[in-house]
C-alpha cells in the first residue's frame, strides 16, 4: 500500500483515492459503530443546504459543525460513506453532537456563498440542536481546506458570530497570491484581496485552533504560518496549533476517528477549553 510520505504534497483524485485506501478499514469500522442519527436535514432553501447529525448525547453537549473541503468546486458531507462523515462520527465518539454539512459550490455559487451557508447552518443548529441532545450555546466549527475558508468567511460576514471557537485545517486566508482556480469562487482577480478572510481571522476575538500537515502543499503551509504570525502580532501570543507529522492535505481531516489520536486529542482539548 502506498504511504502518505510516498505520496508527498501532490493533490488530485488519484491521491485522494490512495489516501482513502490507507484508512478505509478503520473508517468502515467506525461507520458501522456510529451510524447517522439524522440525515439530509434542511438548514436552508438550496438543495445543497443539508446536514447530517451523529451522536445521541444524553445531556446537553457541545455541537461540532464540520465543513468539508473540495477546492470550492466539489465535496459532499457523506462522500460515499466516510471521509467527511468520519469527522461527525468522531465527534459523536467524544460524547458530542456531530454535524456535517454540505454547501453551495462554485462556479454556480460564488463568494460569499460558502460563508453564508456556514452561517445558515449555525443558525439552524442554534434553533434545533437541543432537539438532538446538543447545547446550542456551545457550537464549535471545524473546516478543512475550502471548508476552513468558509468558516473564516463566516467570521468575516458576522464578526460577532455566536460560536465558542473555530478549528481551521489547511485553509487559504489570503497570505499567498491568487491562483486561477480561485477565481471560480472569488470572481475577478481585482476583488481577491477585499474578499479573502485574512483580516477576519487575524482580528477574530473567538478562540482559534490552526492545523497544517507535514505533507501539505507549500501554499497551504505558507498560509498556516502567515496566520500564525499574524495572530502572534495581533494578540501577543500564538493560537493553539498543531502540525500533523506524517499526514497530507487530505488525510489531515480524513484520519480523525482512527488509531492516530494526535490531532483528535488536540481538537478535543481545544473544545474542552472553549466549552468548559
Amino acid at each position: 500500500m502506498t504511504t502518505i510520505a510516498q505520496i508527498g504534497t501532490t493533490l488530485g483524485p488519484d491521491v485522494l483515492a490512495a489516501c482513502r485506501q490507507i484508512f478505509d478499514l478503520e473508517q468502515q469500522a467506525l461507520a458501522s459503530a456510529v451510524p447517522p442519527t439524522a440525515t439530509d436535514l434542511a438548514y436552508g432553501p438550496d438543495e445543497r443546504n443539508r446536514l447530517d447529525l451523529y451522536g445521541t448525547p444524553d445531556q446537553p453537549a457541545p455541537v461540532i459543525l464540520f465543513v468539508h473541503g473540495g477546492g470550492f468546486l466539489k465535496g459532499d458531507k457523506a462522500a460515499d460513506g466516510w471521509p467527511n462523515a468520519a469527522v461527525g462520527r468522531w465527534a459523536a465518539e467524544q460524547g458530542w453532537l456531530g454535524a456535517v454539512m454540505n454547501y453551495r459550490l462554485a462556479p454556480d455559487h460564488a463568494w460569499p456563498a460558502g460563508g453564508e451557508d456556514v452561517l445558515a447552518a449555525v443558525d439552524w443548529l442554534a434553533q434545533h440542536a437541543g432537539e438532538w441532545g446538543g447545547d446550542p450555546g456551545r457550537i464549535v466549527l471545524i473546516g478543512t481546506s475550502a471548508g476552513a475558508v468558509h468558516v473564516a468567511t463566516a467570521l468575516q460576514l458576522r464578526p460577532g458570530l455566536a460560536v465558542r471557537g473555530c478549528v481551521l485545517l489547511s485553509g487559504l486566508y489570503g497570505y499567498t497570491p491568487l491562483e486561477e482556480r480561485d477565481t471560480l469562487y472569488y470572481g475577478d482577480a481585482s476583488l481577491f484581496l477585499e474578499r479573502v478572510p485574512r483580516v477576519a481571522v487575524e482580528t477574530a476575538k473567538l478562540p482559534l485552533m490552526l492545523a497544517s500537515a507535514e505533507f501539505d502543499p507549500p501554499r497551504f503551509q505558507a498560509e498556516f504560518l502567515g496566520l500564525m504570525q499574524a495572530r502572534l502580532a495581533a494578540r501577543g501570543k500564538m493560537p493553539r496549533a498543531h502540525v500533523a507529522s506524517g499526514h497530507n492535505h487530505y488525510t489531515l481531516a480524513m484520519h480523525l476517528g482512527t488509531s492516530d489520536r494526535r490531532l483528535g486529542d488536540e481538537i478535543a482539548g481545544f473544545v474542552a477549553q472553549c466549552c468548559g
